[in-house]
């Protein structure tokens, strides 16, 4: 379809009849991503508010759907980077962000801490090492005044803001701990996330929201008794990244409905199953 018949198309969207509009706006939809480009022009040409808003969420639904195409790629091409799946994820709120900042802004923070490493420390000191930079210098910080916040769980805004909330934080450091070459992963607790350090010799955990305070798997026990609730595996051991991108869904689930947002709620209700299996639906 060329651009005289989509501009024929757009100017059909505040048609009376609402099966003609109805129509239209199903014919926009499903020529793709592709056509965003064409409705962004056609809504800054554009004087009629009816068109502009019919525009607004026409675009906001193609961006979805391609959210939805890369989350999906991502999860069926094995969900290897973290990084790409926190990407994914911060477009919902920002369609153009580009990963290629993300990264550099990784491998900056990458760098700042590994001209202060020292790979022969042992592993506790190695992440003291690591806590003492990145939440001395760096500024890094858990967003304790805004915390059920959207921001706090893309990863763009966390870099600008160094404020973030457990999964985002985690993730920011666990990135930089790989860079590194630790064995450092995701843990899932029930209210918090949290990471482990895990080789053959050694593990112990880290709680990033808490300025990287390194604690037991003794302390897990007390916590989850505290808790009154039923001691799991996931409790203790690494999770996969593609747990990690879900824990985040399931966060912006509830960010929504604290501020009672209940189309984004619903809409990230849909993405998340968009990344669940059939088992886990």
């Amino acid at each position: 379809m060329n651009q005289r018949e989509i501009k024929a198309l757009i100017s059909l969207l505040d048609d009376d009849d609402h099966e003609v509009s109805q129509h239209v706006e199903g014919k926009i939809l499903s020529l793709g991503g592709n056509v965003i480009p064409f409705l962004e022009t056609e809504w800054e040409e554009s004087f009629n508010p009816i068109i502009q808003r019919k525009i607004e969420e026409l675009i906001h639904e193609l961006q979805l759907s391609i959210m939805i195409e890369r989350l999906q790629g991502w999860k069926n091409g094995g969900s290897l980077d973290l990084l790409e799946g926190m990407w994914i994820l911060a477009t919902y709120h920002y369609p153009d962000l580009s990963i290629e900042k993300l990264k550099t802004s990784i491998d900056q923070l990458y760098y700042d801490i590994w001209i202060q490493f020292q790979e022969e420390m042992n592993a506790v000191d190695q992440i003291k090492r690591i806590n003492s930079i990145f939440f001395g210098p760096m500024n890094f910080a858990a967003n304790t005044k805004n915390f059920h916040s959207p921001s706090n769980s893309m990863i763009n805004v966390v870099l600008e803001t160094k404020r973030g909330n457990p999964p985002t934080l985690c993730v920011i450091y666990l990135l930089i701990a790989r860079k590194l070459g630790l064995p450092v992963y995701g843990v899932n607790l029930p209210n918090l996330f949290v990471l482990t350090y895990k080789n053959d010799k050694t593990q112990f955990y880290i709680n990033v929201f808490n300025r990287g305070i390194i604690f037991s798997r003794t302390d897990i026990d007390h916590y989850i008794a505290q808790l009154n609730i039923k001691s799991k595996d996931i409790f203790y051991q690494p999770c996969t990244n593609l747990e990690i991108i879900q824990r985040l869904l399931r966060n912006l689930i509830l960010s929504y409905e604290k501020t009672s947002d209940q189309e984004k709620s619903k809409e990230i209700e849909k993405i998340l199953k968009a990344t669940l299996d059939e088992s886990e639906d």
